[in-house]
């Protein structure tokens, strides 16, 4: 059973096993995958786990790893496909853990969905121990959204560029470690320039059309790897399509 069968592509999260979906997907695999080995040892929570891939991949090297969702739907797919993930239905508002819980939060693509950004940081602060990770990762505002004052993705709230992710988890008591940049790497450079200067537009412009994608698109899209990404502080953050900062809670 592919994740779709059993969970909608909304556009508010991204699911495995779609090849029009395949270079989204990809894009957000690759923190993952970067950033898993963070958590070798530790006691997870993923907050805001979506489709659940990530948390069962972080179950890999973790102690223990909990998942988060506050869609009932989405917790009950998540029991049923990642028996490693101990998934709980809650608001990431009012995080349902005790003091100092856990020795890492992980929270991918979520932070730009939610209202109060500063609160869900601060409740971040009291589920970590001491010494404990926050790592997060969000679109760039700047190159996600450029130009507009309101979020492109009518799923997101308020989206955030590499300063202004620092001073939030800054004000929050974090201490960031480092902030890097999610890039095309040399391949998906080469497919921006057959689709005329952007595969993502191309897609989006697809999608729109709510018609089927063209042969060549779609073998490109489903073609997409994480070895297609860089993910590095050697860029200019700035020109990032992702920014994912790691955190340290004093």
């Amino acid at each position: 059973m592919t994740a779709h069968d059993s969970l909608a592509l909304t556009g508010e999260r991204t699911v495995p096993g779609l090849a029009e979906e395949n270079y989204w997907f990809r894009r957000h695999e690759v923190v993952y995958r970067r950033l898993a080995g963070r958590c070798a040892g530790r006691d997870v929570l993923e907050a805001g786990c979506g489709e659940g891939y990530g948390a069962d991949l972080i179950a890999d090297v973790a102690r223990s790893v909990i998942g988060l969702d506050y869609d009932e739907l989405t917790v009950a797919h998540v029991r049923a496909r990642y028996p490693r993930v101990d998934i709980r239905h809650g608001n990431l508002a009012s995080l349902p853990l005790g003091y100092g819980s856990v020795d890492a939060v992980v929270n991918f693509q979520v932070i730009e969905h939610l209202w109060d950004q500063p609160g869900f940081v601060a409740e971040c602060f009291r589920v970590l121990r001491p010494g404990g990770l926050l790592l997060m990762s969000t679109p760039n505002r700047i190159t996600f959204s450029p130009g507009r004052d309101t979020p492109v993705n009518p799923f997101h709230t308020r989206e955030l560029n590499a300063s202004e992710l620092t001073s939030l988890l800054t004000d929050g008591g974090f201490t960031v470690a480092s902030m890097l940049g999610v890039f095309h790497g040399a391949r998906l450079v080469d497919l921006d320039a057959k689709y005329g200067g952007s595969i993502i537009d191309a897609q989006v412009q697809r999608a729109l059309a709510d018609a089927p994608w063209p042969a060549d698109l779609l073998a490109d899209v489903a073609s997409v790897s994480v070895d297609d990404f860089e993910l590095t502080s050697d860029r200019e953050i700035d020109a990032s399509l992702d920014l994912v900062a790691i955190a340290e809670r004093p």
